[in-house]
């Protein structure tokens, strides 16, 4: 009887899984330098967020994207559809300024003011309130559904799904009059898009920050991808000093710890971790930077009385060099940073002046096309224009319409025309020449569209004259 051959099992590939079950990470509670400043950014972008569109300014909300009259008011200035490129230049700047802050000192936007983290946060301060800190929670999931773990878990998901839903609300409320929407909510008269949004909104906050969590970092969120193009040897990231820690080992009393290093291998930052990863194994695409590893640690090396920054912010050549805080400081401000920064501020000042010197006033000149041009009793020849003027000031405005470009051009009837507040006016407008006054064809003339009551604001368009 033949033998199998050894070789084909050998040769065989074994079979590779890419899907890895998710294991829940019960993340410790820890307080410190950093956490503080974690708080103080959580409040800060919260209050800025749920506290904002109860602003007023002029008898309405400072901050309103209302799409149905598509227009958008940020505090006294009120922006158009044509305005578009002013959200453009914004998103440049954001991008340079995550740009500026990635290259100097890694992911602190993640770790500090990203809205998956800042809301994992606030959930997972509800979670604690309610369920006890981790080793409370642990116990509670391993242990079998009693009514003591249904209330518990019940007013959990409770007061997440009440906080999702005022995110939802709140966020609707920046696209729609907060002051509409609540009697909207009040009298059950909710529109299809402002029901749809709040729900949708809000549920995701609840999917999202309640359970996906780490998830989101680690398999959703495109920048933990791209950040490492942004990193150099002189980048601020969460570092582990492997020089000093190595090798490893706890504290027995009697013992020689002559060869072990300053590490005690407690596992704390492991413990502490958002997103469950060792930063003891190196630089990992899943920190996001919350530095939660860095406070505990300290805290370690207070208890067994060894200095602090075994965990740490540091850059790649620091701990290759051995270079103190003067001299990392000193290597932050390089090349790519001064580049970055030029960048930034010479786009921030242009956008800044062309804010400032923006006129609140677009005209759109459109001739009547069915009427090319007509002959008048008095032998003149007349061009109706359709003029549309937007008055992007919150004042009602008288505008004075003239016209110039052909020797006797006149506006025939009404020169000039009242505008509400932040509102679109058309009508026509009447443009009468001598025939002599230029050739047969097109001819180039101008409007010019002034504010009776403010000189600077003055806008002047270009348009044609045909004559027969």
């Amino acid at each position: 009887m033949s033998q199998p051959d050894a070789s084909n099992k050998q040769d065989t590939p074994a079979q590779v899984s890419f899907y890895e079950k998710r294991k829940k990470i019960y993340a410790k509670g820890i307080r410190g330098y950093f956490d503080n400043w974690r708080i103080l950014l959580v409040i800060l972008t919260q209050v800025m967020f749920y506290g904002g569109l109860w602003l007023t300014w002029n008898d309405r909300q400072a901050l309103l994207f209302h799409l149905v009259e598509r227009k958008f008011y940020i505090f006294g200035i009120v922006f158009w559809p044509q305005d578009v490129i002013y959200l453009a230049i914004l998103l440049i700047i954001s991008a340079y300024a995550l740009f500026l802050v990635t290259a100097v000192a890694g992911r602190l936007f993640c770790g500090y003011a990203c809205p998956q983290t800042v809301y994992t946060e606030v959930f997972m301060w509800i979670e604690n309130w309610v369920e006890g800190e981790r080793n409370a929670r642990l116990k509670l999931d391993k242990g079998p559904m009693t009514a003591r773990k249904f209330r518990i878990k019940a007013t959990k998901f409770a007061l997440w799904g009440l906080l999702s839903l005022w995110t939802g609300f709140t966020l609707t409320g920046y696209f729609t009059p907060v002051k509409e929407l609540v009697n909207n909510v009040l009298t059950n008269n909710l529109g299809s898009w402002e029901i749809f949004w709040i729900f949708f909104y809000g549920g995701f906050t609840f999917l999202m920050a309640g359970f996906m969590r780490e998830q989101v970092c680690k398999y959703m969120c495109p920048y933990a991808r791209f950040q490492s193009v942004m990193f150099d040897p002189d980048t601020l990231i969460i570092s582990y000093d492997e020089s000093r820690g190595e090798q490893r080992g706890a504290r027995k009393k009697g013992a020689d710890h002559s060869q072990l290093g300053d590490c005690v291998d407690c596992g704390q930052c492991v413990v502490v971790c958002p997103t469950g990863i060792d930063i003891r194994n190196g630089l990992q695409y899943e920190c996001i930077g919350c530095a939660a590893c860095v406070d505990v640690c300290d805290q370690v090396m207070d208890k067994v009385g060894l200095p602090r920054g075994l965990v740490r912010y540091s850059t790649e050549n620091a701990m290759a060099k051995n270079l103190d805080k003067a001299d990392v400081l000193s290597h932050i401000v390089r090349p790519r940073i001064l580049v970055y920064t030029a960048i930034l501020i010479v786009i921030t000042i242009v956008a800044g002046w062309f804010l400032a010197h923006r006129i609140p006033l677009k005209v759109d000149i459109i001739r009547d096309r069915s009427v090319l041009a007509r002959e008048a009793e008095d032998g003149s020849i007349e061009n109706v224009f359709m003029l549309q003027i937007m008055n992007t000031t919150e004042a009602k405005q008288r505008y004075k319409i003239a016209v110039d470009g052909l020797e006797g051009a006149k506006i025939s009837g009404p020169d000039s025309v009242d505008a509400n507040a932040a509102g679109l006016t058309s009508f026509n407008v009447v443009v009468a020449a001598p025939p002599e006054s230029g050739k047969q064809g097109s001819n180039p003339i101008h409007f010019t569209i002034a504010a009776e009551q403010d000189a600077a604001i003055t806008v002047r368009e270009k348009a044609s004259f045909l004559m027969p």
